[in-house]
């Protein structure tokens, strides 16, 4: 039987297999007809930040340069995080960004991406409008927020970070706000009750994250007291934003194994890493620090890629972790003024583009291969689990390797 193989396969739990039969439309294997195989798509989420493609997919910019950067953005990432910032998709009460979003949404649908919104109730960047509410109507107000954006983009969108950063929400003092008031008095758990059950009965197929910064026992006893009290979680997610320096797989994959208890599939939903000078350690709120420029190095450059390349391998090692999202594509505009991009501010790659790019689409893809079936009208597949368009007597039908282990597939087509 022919066979196609993965070039790697120690990450079993990444790895499925396949026997395809092809039948023709009389029901008799094809036999001995020739056969192309082309993955098409990870199962495991490749994700970053789409916020500098929004004004490309309303046509608000198709700069050359923008949309250069949008096919080397496409061409290494399938999953893509949009923003739903209420101060920013809701500057004036009763007139969201929806349409915007929604060309957003519908461009990176038609071209592949898995994506998730971004988030749903968070304490910061919320509007002077909400703030200035009692508390009763900033409560209604974002239970209306969540079941109008989930409903809207249901179908589009149907993952979301239902809850940001609720350790510290109650007890945030860096700005007034009427979420944080509202925390205070309801409390973490009755938040995220309201977050994830609003967005569950609005889009019953939704899939909903947790998601911190604060990896401590504290995320831990907000994750426990959540599932006694019967939250339904679909993923947690863990930030890990290292602008102070690769904090290194044996700490990560700690990190990663903790949270991995509780059964849930994990999420590094906001990873960075810096391709210039290193933020002191003594930073505690990243955002405090403040420079005049930050600018890329070429040693900074070097570290980046041997950095990008030890964490995704690290990453993709574990069984519980589903997706990796960086936050940055482009060092232009990105968050902090860091270095953080896989393309420098004029648009050029850096190492690390290449270097993610020999694992996502090298080391852990199978090129496009011809064969032939076999007398029985088979062949064999051992595959990264995803998505294959298989052309077989030429007629290509998708394929999908779901899990570890063997599956019988069987594709249709017509004898030459």
């Amino acid at each position: 039987m022919w066979t196609i193989s993965a070039k790697n396969t120690e990450y079993g739990h990444r790895v499925g297999h396949a026997v395809v039969t092809c039948i023709g439309a009389d029901e008799a294997p094809l036999a001995d007809q020739p056969v192309t195989i082309r993955q098409v798509n990870h199962d495991f989420l490749f994700g970053n930040i789409g916020f500098d493609f929004i004004d490309l997919a309303t046509g608000e910019d198709t700069s050359e340069a923008t949309t250069q950067l949008a096919e080397d953005y496409l061409a290494l990432f399938n999953a893509t995080t949009l923003p739903f910032y209420l101060a920013r998709f809701e500057p004036e009460r009763g007139r969201p960004d929806t349409e915007r979003l929604l060309a957003a949404a519908r461009y990176f649908v038609e071209r592949g991406h898995v994506l998730k919104g971004h988030p749903l109730v968070w304490h910061t960047q919320t509007p002077p409008w909400l703030n200035s509410l009692p508390l009763p109507e900033v409560e209604a107000t974002l239970r209306g927020r969540i079941r109008r954006d989930v409903g809207d983009f249901a179908g589009l969108i149907d993952m979301w970070d239902a809850i940001n950063e609720a350790v510290i929400m109650p007890v945030f003092t860096a700005e007034e706000n009427g979420v944080t008031k509202l925390a205070y008095v309801k409390g973490r758990l009755d938040m995220m009750r309201l977050a994830f059950e609003e967005a569950r009965a609005t889009n019953p197929q939704a899939y909903l994250l947790l998601n911190d910064f604060d990896l401590s026992t504290g995320y831990e006893c907000l994750i426990e007291g959540a599932l006694e009290a019967g939250i339904k979680i679909d993923a947690i997610g863990l930030q890990t934003h290292m602008q102070q320096g690769y904090r290194g797989e044996a700490e990560l994959l700690d990190k990663v194994e903790k949270f991995a208890r509780y059964g849930l599939p994990i999420h590094l939903t906001e990873t960075t890493l810096v391709s210039g000078e290193l933020m002191p350690r003594h930073i505690v709120d990243l955002n405090d620090f403040q420079v005049p420029s930050w600018p890329t190095t070429p040693e900074g450059e070097e570290r980046q890629a041997d950095e990008m390349v030890r964490h995704y391998t690290s990453m993709v090692s574990h069984p519980a972790v589903k997706a990796v999202v960086y936050w940055g594509f482009t060092d232009a505009n990105a968050w902090l003024g860091a270095p953080m991009g896989f393309v420098r501010a004029d648009g050029t790659h850096k190492p690390s583009y290449d270097a993610l790019s020999s694992l996502v689409k090298g080391e852990w893809w199978i090129p496009e291969t011809v064969g032939r079936t076999d007398a029985d009208g088979q062949f064999s597949l051992t595959g990264w689990l995803g998505t294959y368009d298989v052309t077989v007597a030429g007629t290509t039908h998708r394929i999908h390797l779901s899990q570890p282990g063997r599956l019988t597939v069987e594709v249709r087509g017509t004898a030459e």
